[in-house]
């Protein structure tokens, strides 16, 4: 048969029906992506059956192989790659799907382009099934071979194997398909591609600078570059990086520097002329990951420099984001290197001078740089740092590093150096895994820290993971399976049941609200996996915080014995401690709700109540009570409740002071009240909205919802109140006339939610799905509920720092700055004030019809 491609297509083209596909026909004109030098592109295909194709151009079409499990740069892997009919060159620009029924239908994503040169002769290569070929792709490189199995070939079916040679390139474990999950060209998923949604990147204008053979990389590195006037001094060596301290407090006065705290990859740099190495924060030599701001770091025009800064990515936000960084490491996206520290220059050592002048050599040394720039100076703030951190965190921003600006720079953690964080993150061990019933993937993942030698369990997370992150973590776990349990003490028995254990090598970046008392991570979500850290060197990063400040003399604990003998409650234990932290005691807390308890009655009296106690303090056991079990003062009332399921159970409720005081005796660290009087249980007196943001969002955003959840309310006829929760959400509260039922209130605020998530679907969910509310706020409408709760206005919170659930009006809202900054004390100042809810119980409002 003629080699022509019109020949070599007829088979592409005779399978294929142009009228219902949009792939190309072919056109007789269709010349190279790259112009003179073979293309070669790989995509992978969701038919039928998932699988990569393997294209390489030769005699005007492309030859063309479907590789099953995809390619693998680990020599040891045998690729099946089942060689099917010529496609047309311009088949290698082709991303898009393939309608159902024709053939190969299915989505189909460039997952890399670049070209290829042969290593001998390629049509005798192809013709004795010994194809050796060398690639030049963004995620394919180094020698190749493909071999043909000619005695395994099923009728017209040839059977052949991809094989990575080894090379330096080549990887001990396959880092391709699990790493790239999105297209090289638009960096869209599948979903985006089978929706149509735009590229998340322009296509690339030309092609892709691609890196040479590794005996070219060789000559180019030690080659001088004619753009560059540097003269190539001797390159410093690596050098541990200095760490800076987690506190709670901000320093203050003009001694102190101010800077963002980047969300990325910590990334030393080391110059010497045009040569250039990037290392990690413990010493990896990074150069190839990190290969996009290797030439401009070339450029600087330093004999030698030993630089200290971030690699980032910024995500949509335009904030520096850790999961947006992996992504663009694994799909060519753009990064920015933020640099803010010189320890060489020239062959001189600068780690004796002053940071500021470290800084201002660092600065002349990058010049301007302005937005956009791939490597750009950390500009930073001297004093004012409780207005830098304000507006750092108003921004949604990860938090602040605070810097001693006369100090040296020291090669560890130190007090120099302090971050203060505007949500809780830190990196922990992954040690196991929980099976799931209804995937292939993990259930959740089993976390620990060191303690010394001994690795400590911390909890599981199981939200915040995509389905590539699955995929991809699951292989690794199997690679790393073991049989016994690494941790010093086992986990749960709930937990360890169904466990399986791995080597733990892995590190994952955790965002979580809090520790509990067993020292177990409170709503935890995966952020990424740090390849940049080892695991041994983990360990629980805990705020060093001031010693503690006097009660007021109000809530010491001789004002609570006073107290709980004036209300007629038997005190035990008034000095025990309740709240380790902030070393506040049982007497404490009882002088507290002697305090407020008046002003907290007018909302929590004559209500079915949910109780947390902490016996041991909130260092310890604590558990959610919802019935009576006896041995409780008799200051605690009960009345008899006929619960969802028809069984009648015994339930709390207070009506004055003391019982509040016997509740607190009783080591009750949260009040949570029904939304319905004892005397009206089917009727309630209140709709409420819980806006539970994603550890993602900033409680500014969370203030701007509460603000959208009152005017929806507005426009439907009520006014509403808002709680500043202690946690770290908002409640938006309207107190209604008991008549509706609790269904009718349920529907209505179902609704409502499903109107704000779906006008705003960026911002709002209206599922408690914590997949669903990545970046997002969930309005939480499920506690209008019959037997569903909400913590009561005036109630401390189980948490650490012992905030307080506090009512605020509208105006003074806007000052709040966090959920959970009302302290004891701060609670107690403002319930002295006038009630900031003055009307709630005079509106006579009804649900809207």
């Amino acid at each position: 048969m003629s080699t022509s491609p019109s020949n070599l297509l007829r088979d592409y083209r005779a399978k294929r029906d142009f009228a219902k596909t949009r792939e190309p026909k072919g056109a007789p004109s269709a010349k190279s992506v790259n112009g003179k030098k073979l293309a070669f592109v790989v995509q992978k295909h969701d038919a039928r059956r998932l699988h990569f194709d393997f294209r390489i151009e030769l005699d005007g079409v492309l030859k063309s192989w479907a590789v099953t499990k995809g390619p693998s740069n680990n020599p040891s892997d045998k690729r099946l790659a089942v060689r099917v009919e010529d496609h047309p060159l311009d088949y290698g620009s082709f991303e898009g799907t393939i309608p159902k029924g024709q053939y190969g239908g299915g989505t189909v994503m460039l997952w890399d382009e670049g070209y290829w040169e042969p290593i001998g002769d390629a049509r005798e290569g192809l013709k004795n099934g010994d194809l050796k070929i060398r690639l030049h792709g963004s995620r394919l490189k180094g020698e190749w071979v493909l071999v043909h199995m000619k005695g395994r070939d099923n009728g017209k079916r040839e059977n052949w194997l991809l094989i990575k040679h080894r090379d330096d390139h080549a990887r001990d474990h396959n880092t391709l398909v699990d790493h790239y999950t999105r297209s090289v060209v638009t960096a869209r998923d599948f979903e985006d591609i089978a929706k149509g949604n735009k590229p998340k990147k322009p296509p690339p204008k030309k092609p892709m600078v691609v890196e040479r053979n590794a005996e070219a990389s060789a000559r180019e590195k030690s080659a001088p570059t004619r753009k560059s006037k540097a003269k190539a001094g001797t390159r410093p060596k690596y050098q541990p990086p200095q760490l800076a301290t987690l506190v709670d407090d901000i320093p203050t006065g003009n001694d102190w520097l101010f800077e963002l705290k980047y969300d990325g990859y910590r990334c030393l740099a080391s110059l010497s002329g045009s040569d250039v190495r990037l290392f990690t924060r413990n010493g990896k030599d990074w150069t190839e990951q990190f290969d996009v701001i290797r030439e401009p770091l070339s450029k600087l025009g330093a004999d030698s420099a030993l630089i200290d800064g971030e690699l980032c990515a910024f995500n949509a936000k335009g904030r520096t984001d850790f999961a947006t960084l992996k992504e663009a490491l694994t799909s060519g996206g753009p990064l920015v290197y933020f640099v803010f520290d010189l320890l060489e220059l020239d062959g001189k050592d600068l780690k004796k001078q002053p940071l500021l002048k470290r800084k201002e050599l660092l600065k002349k040394l990058i010049g301007k740089t302005g937005a956009g720039a791939q490597v750009q100076f950390s500009e930073h703030v001297r004093g004012h740092g409780e207005d830098v951190f304000n507006k750092v965190c108003a921004e949604g921003h990860e938090g602040i590093i605070a810097k001693k600006a006369d100090a040296p720079y020291r090669n560890a953690r130190t007090r120099d150096w302090l971050k203060i964080k505007c949500t809780k993150r830190q990196e922990f061990v992954v040690a196991g895994w929980s099976p799931s019933d209804r995937k292939s993937t993990f259930a959740s993942l089993l976390l620990g820290s060191y303690d010394g030698e001994k690795l400590v369990y911390h909890g599981r997370v199981g939200t915040g993971f995509s389905v590539d992150d699955s995929e991809r973590i699951q292989a690794l776990l199997d690679r790393l399976s073991r049989k016994t349990s690494p941790f010093d003490k086992a986990p749960p028995p709930e937990i360890k049941r169904d466990a399986r254990y791995v080597t733990p090598q892995l590190v994952a970046e955790i965002a979580y609200t809090e520790l509990t008392p067993d020292g177990y991570l409170r709503h935890p979500s995966f952020i990424g996996l740090r390849e940049d850290k080892d695991a041994e060197a983990v360990r629980l990063e805990t705020p060093v915080t001031p010693p503690r400040k006097p009660a007021p003399k109000s809530l010491n604990s001789d004002a609570g014995e006073k107290a709980a003998r004036d209300y007629g409650v038997h005190l035990t234990s008034p000095d025990r401690v309740a709240f380790p932290d902030q070393g506040v005691t049982k007497g404490e807390l009882i002088a507290y709700y002697a305090a407020v308890g008046e002003r907290m009655l007018v909302y929590a009296a004559k209500r079915p109540l949910s109780l947390v106690r902490c016996p041991q303090g909130r260092a310890k056991h604590c558990f959610f009570q919802k019935h009576d079990s006896g041995g409780f003062p008799d200051q605690m009332k009960t009345i008899r409740l006929k619960e969802n399921s028809g069984k009648t159970q015994d339930y709390f409720y207070v009506d004055d002071v003391a019982g509040l005081l016997a509740g607190t005796q009783m080591n009750v660290l949260e009040w949570h009240l029904w939304g319905v009087s004892i005397d009206a249980l089917e009727k309630p007196e209140r709709l409420i909205f819980d806006i539970d943001p994603d550890e993602a969002v900033n409680f500014s955003e969370v203030k701007r919802a509460a603000e959208d959840v009152r005017a929806y309310l507005k426009d439907k006829g009520l006014k509403s109140f808002p709680l500043v929760t202690g946690g770290k959400g908002i409640h938006v509260i309207a107190p209604l006339k008991p008549e509706a039922g609790w269904e009718e209130v349920k529907t209505f605020c179902k609704q409502a939610a499903i109107d704000m998530a779906e006008a705003e679907p960026d911002r709002f969910v209206a599922t408690s799905s914590k997949a669903k509310r990545k970046g997002k706020m969930f309005i939480d409408y499920l506690r209008n509920e019959r037997g569903s709760t909400a913590i009561a206005p005036w109630s401390t919170r189980s948490r650490e720092g012992a905030p307080v659930a506090v009512p605020v009006s509208w105006p003074q809202l806007k000052k709040v700055k966090h959920a959970n900054e009302f302290s004891l004390t701060e609670a107690l100042k403002r319930a002295k004030l006038s009630d900031p809810w003055t009307d709630y119980f005079d509106l006579e409002q009804t649900l809207p019809t």
